[in-house]
């Protein structure tokens, strides 16, 4: 083995030299001139893996060997430890780093060898811990503990961390160096808004498709988790740098609308041209009262097809009822996403009408698509229905009718090939899930979405009563979600009120008011996304409320609790020098436990990026809000032996509330200074 090349930052290649043929070079860089072999017949292997070579570095002047010929080099790029230094990856992704090139030397048959570095399952065992010994010691035939000590020589971990350690049957620990921990706190400390946190190098156009009610209908608890789900996704992948599309899918076309406007003419004409005032409530009601003459009034229904047909074919007065409808429902619909601070952009199932036709057409031409019974159909994924009969994805109807699958169709084919969507999230309820496997198949079959197109359903449980049944109203209706918002709001301000009282305190309406709305509607969200998305729970108001355990109140106050004792530091960490200058310390191990979890925010993200699981980031800020507290009750801050360890804990108090507030901002939740 003999090493040729020069390194390039941390990464060093290491090389086997095997024979000589024609290079080319491709582009300059200091001294150096990255190569790419040339070779017509593709048959030059590396003799030891039979892997073909690829790009290499090569520094003509130092080597002196006649320029378009090189030795044939065979590279295995591996990441060398240099001094401590901070980088664009996570300490997670740098242990990794290191784990994989020590098993790339230890094992070089092995290919692509998995480091399987997970967070420690207990404090005694370190901070991370690598399980890669107990597979490979089965697939190799060798004693776990034997490969794991190899493996925990070999790895380069010097610069990050204290001296690996094995423990039975085959894990190799890893413990981080507060020297390495304090240097990742002053780039967190520097650093307030994004807390060190570098945006995404490779970016993602991602096409986030969320709330999606329907027009002329309230919105009710069953848009809840859409809606804050699909936010607080939103928010991540923004922040994380990525060019996020929030799309409101509403439902504003279909044969309903035919039957509602039918009726509207008949009985209330005017409030089809907004001569009177006509609330969403008032269109909800219609509806019912248009849909019950619809199923026992024969002439009405031929009434109700008849407009549909109009509205369809572009019929003046019939769009013009239409348009109204739709802008009734989006103001009553910007009501709700202004309480929640929702940004969203309209684009409704009507938007693809114009290409429903030409998609059948091509769905039909290319043979995914055949006549079935009268009807256009894909058969796709091998479903069947109860009786056991094949259950395809229906794209048109026997009668001609369109539906949603063509929508969806059409609705990817557009935001794959205009709105140039590398990712697009479907953020609907389980239920729909055999729905949207089979168009996600059919889009890949017909070629609307590229191999590398992410289509990804995001589905989620159902909102119950304290019960564990569906959430209604006494009159056994679905909870309007507006009314929903609303009471937490009123029962949010009756115990702040109640709390100011028992306090003696005095506060103005307006910040009553503010503190209310914050912490009524941030109780909402939180108890929404602190549960697995994919699971049921329970709405209850009297929990999620609470100030005690996982709730939204208990964080808001912590946030203003540890911001209150930062205050009263009467230091100023904010700015960029100063905190520079924080010379972390420590050496009581509750201090040093808070310091590891701040860290571990940004894995947490990246987690919650590729999962798309907002409990994620919640169970992270309840863990952090428990290690800050017992931070605080072993370490005092403001009476701190000296000035050095006053200064480096009131530091870590700032970063606790930064990071707590960038979690909250995440999930959709403002901050209040105090309370």
């Amino acid at each position: 083995m003999k090493r040729l090349f020069r390194s390039v930052g941390n990464w060093t290649p290491v090389f086997t030299v095997v024979s000589c043929f024609q290079v080319a070079p491709i582009a300059f860089r200091r001294n150096c001139c990255f190569v790419r072999i040339i070779c017509n017949n593709n048959r030059h292997r590396c003799f030891g893996c039979g892997i073909r070579p690829n790009i290499f570095s090569w520094n003509w002047k130092r080597r002196g060997l006649p320029r378009g010929k090189v030795s044939f080099i065979h590279s295995r790029l591996v990441h060398l430890p240099s001094e401590v230094s901070v980088t664009s990856m996570t300490t997670r992704e740098v242990l990794a780093t290191r784990v994989t090139e020590a098993l790339n030397n230890l094992f070089p048959d092995e290919e692509s060898p998995d480091p399987q570095l997970t967070a420690a399952t207990r404090p005694e065992f370190g901070d991370y811990q690598s399980n890669a010994a107990l597979s490979l010691a089965k697939k190799k035939k060798m004693n776990p503990l034997q490969v794991a000590e190899e493996i925990a020589k070999h790895t380069k971990t010097d610069d990050i961390c204290e001296q690996p350690q094995v423990a039975p049957p085959g894990f190799v620990n890893f413990t981080l160096k507060k020297e390495y921990v304090a240097l990742l706190l002053q780039k967190m400390l520097a650093d307030p808004q994004r807390l060190g946190i570098a945006p995404r190098e490779k970016k993602q156009r991602v096409l986030v498709d969320f709330s999606s009610p329907n027009i002329a209908k309230e919105m009710h608890v069953g848009h809840l988790r859409s809606t804050i789900i699909g936010d607080c996704i939103c928010r991540v992948l923004e922040f994380l740098g990525h060019d996020v599309l929030r799309i409101n899918h509403v439902g504003d076309w279909g044969t309903q609308f035919g039957m509602l406007i039918a009726y509207l003419k008949q009985v209330k004409p005017d409030a089809l041209i907004g001569s009177t005032t006509t609330s969403l409530g008032d269109l909800v009601e219609f509806y019912k009262a248009a849909k019950k003459k619809f199923d026992e009034d024969s002439e009405f229904q031929e009434t109700a097809r008849r407009e549909v047909v109009a509205l369809q074919a572009g019929d003046e007065s019939s769009v013009r009822a239409w348009s109204f409808l739709c802008e009734q429902s989006r103001k009553e619909f910007q009501q709700i996403y202004d309480m929640l601070d929702v940004k969203l952009t309209e684009r409704g199932e009507s938007f693809y009408n114009e290409w429903l036709g030409e998609v059948c057409k091509e769905l039909e031409d290319s043979g995914v698509a055949v006549r079935d019974e009268g009807a256009l159909c894909i058969f796709v994924g091998g479903h069947t229905g109860r009786q056991g009969k094949a259950q395809p994805l229906i794209v048109r109807k026997s009668d001609g009718g369109f539906n949603y699958a063509t929508t969806d169709m059409a609705a990817i084919r557009y935001r794959v090939k205009e709105d140039k969507a590398d990712r697009i999230l479907y953020i609907t309820d389980a239920g729909q899930a055999l729905h949207f496997s089979q168009v996600f198949e059919a889009a890949k079959r017909m070629g609307y979405a590229k191999p590398e197109t992410k289509l990804e359903h995001v589905p989620f449980g159902l909102v119950q009563s304290e019960g564990g049944k569906k959430f209604k109203t006494r009159q056994g209706e679905t909870v309007k979600l507006k009314d929903l918002l609303q009471e937490a709001v009123r029962r949010a301000e009756e115990d702040f009120r109640n709390r100011l009282q028992a306090e003696g305190r005095e506060e103005s309406e307006e910040y009553i008011k503010r503190v209310a709305h914050v912490i009524g509607i941030g109780a909402v969200k939180y108890a929404d996304l602190k549960n697995n998305r994919t699971s049921n729970y329970q709405f209850s108001y009297t929990k999620m409320l609470s100030l005690q355990g996982n709730t939204a109140p208990y964080m808001l106050y912590a946030f203003a609790r540890i911001q209150g004792i930062y205050r009263k530091g009467d230091i100023d960490l904010n700015q960029g020098h100063q905190a520079e200058n924080v010379q972390f310390i420590l050496d009581d191990p509750t201090e040093l436990s808070l310091a590891k979890m701040l860290l571990q925010l940004e894995e947490m993200l990246f987690l919650l990026e590729r999962d798309l699981k907002p409990n994620i980031l919640c169970d992270y800020m309840f863990e952090l809000s428990q290690r800050f507290n017992q931070f605080y009750e072993n370490c005092p801050v403001l009476k701190a032996e000296t000035v050095d360890l006053r200064t480096s804990r009131l530091a870590l108090c700032k970063l606790t509330a930064n990071t707590l507030a960038l979690c909250l901002h995440l999930l959709g939740i403002p901050t209040l200074e105090r309370i």
